[in-house]
């Protein structure tokens, strides 16, 4: 028996593929050095529910992994369809790191793990947990301390642009799926 055959995959041939992964749009946040900080995020997702962890991947020189570990704690706001603003404004290097950058956006209450902006779908307020090494990103686990929903419909990233959730698909027959779905 041969061991299998490794074929590399360019990084841009990776990239192609996997905007065809629709995901959710997250705000990651942490409050480290008297500076708020903040990233706009698609790798965020849930880990475990006992213990209750949570999951997101940044880059290891991303300033929030500084925060992250200086403060040990974090904050998730999962973006709604009207919050595509704050998305775009959070993605826009260098927009993230600000001494008061949230003091002109609404937030919640702090829940003791970074900003939470107003109107968010849902939040989760995290302690460090873990952090693991995953290729040429970190992978910040949070063990989960406080959560909120306040529901509405997602934000979501699709082929490199955010998208709007379409109509939910109608129960029973699977062949019936309309044609219309994710929107610009």
């Amino acid at each position: 028996m041969s061991a299998p055959t490794r074929t590399a995959v360019a990084p841009d041939a990776l990239r192609a593929a996997a905007r065809h992964w629709p995901t959710g749009v997250a705000v990651l946040t942490a409050r480290w050095g008297g500076e708020e900080h903040a990233k706009t995020v698609s790798s965020f997702t849930t880990l475990s529910l006992d213990p209750p962890l949570v999951g997101v991947a940044l880059s290891p020189r991303s300033p929030l992994v500084a925060a992250v570990r200086g403060s040990g704690r974090f904050a998730v706001s999962v973006l709604t369809d009207r919050q595509g603003a704050l998305a775009r404004r959070f993605a826009t290097p260098g927009a993230g790191r600000a001494a008061g950058g949230f003091a002109e956006l609404p937030v919640r209450p702090d829940p003791a793990g970074g900003p939470v902006p107003a109107g968010a779908a849902a939040w989760f307020a995290a302690e460090l947990h873990a952090e693991l090494p995953v290729g040429d990103h970190v992978l910040l686990v949070g063990r989960v301390t406080a959560v909120g929903a306040d529901g509405g419909r997602p934000l979501l990233h699709h082929a490199a642009r955010y998208r709007l959730l379409g109509p939910e698909i109608p129960s029973g027959n699977p062949t019936s799926v309309p044609t219309r779905g994710v929107g610009a």
